[in-house]
């Protein structure tokens, strides 16, 4: 209401025939916007707000700015609802409205009605479907997950310190035993060429000297002075003498050069079996830590035999009592998902091993001979051949009902009555937990009823 006093002065402007007229809209004009422009609307002037602005608009009619039709009552927003449309525009605006709520009447009846019938007809004939039994095999299994895998895997570390000067094989290589794969170049600190350094020259004095002694020893023992045994002794030291030095300048010259002069042995690093390089985890120039006795050192690369590949995995506790060495298996590669590759149990860990909440045991299978191509750390699921039964009557599992802790198993079959199917009981065999096997109790080609799943509510 009081947006539309604020547009009230271009309309009634039109017209100025009539003086008086003019002049009492002008004052009712100037009365409604200064009630419209308040910033706190007064509930007494807000009453009178309708009947002055019914009065302007019947004063504008007499002087000839609106139409005749045009509502005396103006609406709170004439933007979108301006007060001067006809009446038959909004009468056909209403009959639009009309057809439109009508025919989303209809439709919204339609469709209740299509539901109805359709779970109605569902009702009629119970839901109920017939399955065949049929003929086939079925297999007894218990499932292991894990990789293929080189038999034995071999780590290559260096005895000596230093940094790699160069490496020979790249991964992939095949080498032999013996075949030289890194050299490494030594990498000494300065105390460490000082101290053998010393270490060198004190054994040189220390030889030199027992060098003179047993030379004066044999002199005086020719004379008769020394006894034979004193002689003997200024020997021995003089031996361990010469020793100790020759130790301390091969020493010197593994700390300065990485290799060994008197015996020509270099530091080169060779594979200690024939193989394949799987992993080179060194490059040139980087550091390698020795492997001592207390320390395990740097692995610089590891070869294995790719000819003699088996499949490492784990299985269930629930079916490692069903497995004994010697199974047929199944193994399928997650790589090759056409091809299938056969081998037998070698070995099952007599221990478990707790991973992520489950308890699990190792197991080892041998893989047969075949073309197939493998890699080590291929993924791949192995099937352990419990029991395999061929040209067996088989249904689906979940037709069957058990009772008496499994002891007793029964079907429905069609009866006279379609609402109404028989119940008979058979004797099952194995089952590969999708199907199962009956012994007896039904025949090949026989139908068996399968109930509609129960709806929740």
């Amino acid at each position: 209401m009081r947006l539309a006093a604020e547009t009230l002065q271009p309309v009634i402007l039109r017209g100025r025939d009539d003086l008086e007229s003019n002049i009492a809209v002008e004052n009712r004009i100037v009365r409604a916007k200064n009630i419209a422009h308040r910033p706190v609307p007064d509930p007494v002037e807000e009453t009178v707000l309708p009947d002055l602005l019914r009065h302007v608009h019947e004063l504008s009619w007499k002087a000839g700015s609106v139409p005749r039709d045009t509502p005396a009552n103006f609406r709170l927003n004439p933007t979108s609802n301006p007060p001067y449309k006809s009446g038959a525009v909004r009468r056909n605006r209403m009959r639009k409205l009309w057809k439109t709520l009508f025919i989303l009447v209809l439709l919204a009846g339609a469709s209740a009605g299509l539901y109805a019938w359709t779970r109605n007809g569902k009702k009629g004939d119970n839901g109920f479907k017939q399955v065949e039994v049929t003929q086939g095999s079925i297999v007894e299994k218990a499932v292991a997950v894990g990789q293929i895998q080189p038999r034995q895997k071999f780590s290559v570390k260096s005895k000596i310190s230093g940094i790699v000067k160069r490496a020979l094989v790249q991964v992939g290589d095949t080498v032999k035993a013996g075949d030289p794969l890194f050299e490494i170049a030594p990498d000494p600190t300065p105390l460490e060429v000082t101290e053998v350094d010393r270490q060198v020259e004190s054994a040189a004095a220390s030889f030199r000297k027992a060098e003179g002694d047993y030379q004066r020893s044999l002199q005086l023992s020719r004379s008769g002075v020394l006894p034979k045994s004193d002689v003997e002794a200024k020997k021995e030291s003089y031996d361990l003498a010469r020793v100790a030095m020759t130790k301390a300048e091969q020493n010197r010259d593994l700390t300065r050069k990485g290799r060994l002069t008197v015996s020509g042995t270099e530091s080169i690093i060779r594979a200690p079996a024939a193989g394949t390089i799987l992993t080179r985890t060194v490059n040139p120039g980087d550091p390698i830590v020795p492997l001592t006795s207390y320390q395990p050192g740097t692995e610089m690369a590891t070869v294995a035999d790719m000819r003699d590949l088996i499949f490492k995995g784990t299985v269930d506790e629930i079916d490692v009592g069903k497995l004994s060495v010697g199974m047929v298996t199944r193994i399928k590669v997650g790589a090759l998902p056409t091809d299938v590759v056969t081998g037998r149990v070698s070995r099952i860990a007599p221990q478990a091993q707790q991973k992520e909440g489950a308890t699990l045991f190792d197991v080892e299978v041998e893989l047969d001979a075949s073309k197939i191509t493998l890699r080590a750390g291929y993924s791949a699921n192995a099937d352990v051949i419990i029991r395999e039964k061929k040209d067996v009557l088989v249904i689906p599992e979940r037709l069957v009902t058990f009772a008496d802790g499994g002891k007793k198993a029964s079907v429905e079959v069609p009866g006279a009555d379609p609402k109404s199917p028989k119940k008979v009981d058979i004797k099952t065999g194995i089952s590969d937990g999708l199907n199962v096997e009956v012994v007896s109790g039904l025949t090949k080609g026989q139908k068996i009823v399968e109930r509609p799943p129960k709806e929740i509510s």
